[in-house]
């Protein structure tokens, strides 16, 4: 799975999410987002909602370099709590949104990429898990992982999973601006409704991470 960033409207973003703290000075849509970017999450900050980059790909504190990332940037629902990659982020509360308007799946049967996205072509928020990893220089770096969750009816035909997609109403909730339960968390963590969501197909090219413009985003017929 790939996402795809923010639009060319931030402000809008900024806006609908109710950030405060804007910490992305430098910002550039990507059409054709992969691991290892910098990619735009809100997390709670003092009491109020900020918007960041971080890398995707999840580095646990622990971890001795980077190479762990490769394999950590998707988080499963199930068993987040345990696993050694996730467990201490989920303990300390570690949760973001990931800001996308959509994302990229690949069909299983056949390779096809389709792009998903609301059906309101409104933002995506991705439930996200983050950490801190120390460099042995010292330098610090914030890294993410998107959680996912068995696909819906809707998406089943393309693949087995998809990203949590958190709904306005369970924001506040994930990001620990409300409390809640461990158990009340993990039950956030499920299909988002297929009826809210639409697919297409799109163009082959959105499998190289070196193409990045809007036509990957846009319609395509299927090419078989």
């Amino acid at each position: 799975m790939c996402g795809r960033a923010l639009s060319d409207d931030v402000s809008k973003i900024k806006l609908d999410l109710k950030i405060e703290f804007d910490e992305i000075a430098d910002y550039k849509p990507s059409f054709n987002a992969a691991p290892t970017a910098k990619l735009p999450v809100v997390v709670a900050k003092n009491g109020a909602r900020a918007l960041t980059r971080m890398r995707w790909g999840l580095v646990p504190s622990w971890a001795t370099d980077l190479k762990i990332s490769y394999s950590t940037f998707n988080a499963r629902a199930e068993g987040i709590e345990s696993r050694a990659a996730f467990r201490a982020a989920w303990r300390a509360g570690r949760r973001c949104l990931v800001v996308a308007d959509g994302y990229y799946e690949w069909r299983d049967a056949d390779k096809q990429p389709f792009a998903v996205a609301l059906g309101n072509r409104g933002p995506m928020l991705f439930a996200g898990l983050w950490d801190v990893w120390r460099a042995p220089d010292g330098t610090a770096l914030k890294s993410f992982a998107i959680v996912t969750t068995a696909a819906n009816a809707l998406l089943q035909p393309l693949h087995g999973r998809m990203p949590a997609v958190l709904p306005q109403d369970s924001w506040a909730a994930w990001l620990g601006e409300t409390a809640a339960s461990d158990g009340a968390l993990k039950a956030l963590l499920k299909p988002y409704p297929g009826e809210r969501l639409t697919f297409w197909p799109v163009d082959r090219r959105v499998g190289n991470v070196r193409n990045d413009d809007p036509d990957l985003f846009a319609p395509r017929a299927e090419a078989f």
